[in-house]
């Protein structure tokens, strides 16, 4: 399979359409989009320290949900970090595809992943463009300082940020990565439970106010499950390809 054949396979499945009009994803960069796959390397980012790793052990491709290019280049020269990446990417022969908000809207996607990793069931899409997801728990009810706990430890979160309406959890809404412009929506739905990677200090406040629960889990952490959905594909679509899954966070709490 070569490159051009795994992309379009890729986005039969996660169609370009489901894009937002300012999101830049797809096939970011090629220096031959006819090469054959042999190794690729999933990441949720296209940091320095996973292009080092894919130059160190032999990875022809990159897939990532992030963007490797998100704004346009102005130059492509070593001065810019951006391009930096893809100049050294480019002359190593490997590839990169990213698919962003249209791997957050996907079935089986960011938000179907974190929906069933946070045991959720019965779910359907959230919002108007159907990015988000709200669903039921797998049991009738469970307290709120409970639930935060399973959060924290199926998404393996350093740190989550919790705010109590002091009401339980029945019915959870969810938005990987940073999801606070669907709060009214999770409240319209009828959520108890907001979930999400980054809401904000001042809604977090709030929450009581509201009479909605809200659980601030971290950007990568709630859309790094995805990457083994996106392996997933790579491997059912042919078997030949090594595909490995490596953690692109930098951040470190301190």
């Amino acid at each position: 399979m070569t490159v051009r054949e795994l992309y379009e396979r890729l986005a039969e499945r996660i169609p370009e359409e489901l894009s937002e009009e300012w999101d830049n994803d797809g096939l970011m960069c090629s220096a031959n989009d006819s090469r054959e796959v042999t190794r690729v390397l999933v990441s949720l980012d296209v940091t320095d320290e996973i292009v080092d790793y894919a130059i160190k052990n032999g990875f022809d491709t990159i897939i990532s949900h992030h963007p490797l290019i998100f704004r346009p280049l102005k130059r492509v020269s070593s001065d810019c970090h951006v391009a930096r990446k893809v100049i050294r990417l480019i002359g190593e022969g490997i590839s990169v595809m990213s698919f962003h908000t249209r791997l957050d809207k996907v079935k089986g996607g960011v938000n179907d992943c974190l929906s069933r990793l946070l045991g959720l069931t019965d779910v359907q899409p959230l919002g108007d463009d159907c990015l988000g997801r709200i669903g039921r728990l797998d049991c009738d009810m469970m307290g709120f300082d409970e639930f935060s706990a399973r959060v924290k430890s199926v998404l393996g979160a350093e740190h989550i940020i919790i705010s109590d309406s002091y009401n339980p959890v029945y019915t959870v809404a969810v938005v990987g990565g940073d999801g606070k412009d669907y709060l009214k929506d999770a409240i319209d739905a009828g959520a108890d439970t907001f979930v999400s990677g980054r809401i904000s200090y001042n809604i977090m406040e709030e929450a009581a106010e509201m009479g909605i629960n809200l659980i601030e889990a971290g950007h990568y952490a709630t859309e790094f499950p995805v990457t083994a959905f996106l392996a997933h594909l790579v491997r059912r679509y042919d078997q030949r390809i090594y595909c490995e899954v490596v953690p692109s966070n930098v951040l470190r709490i301190i």
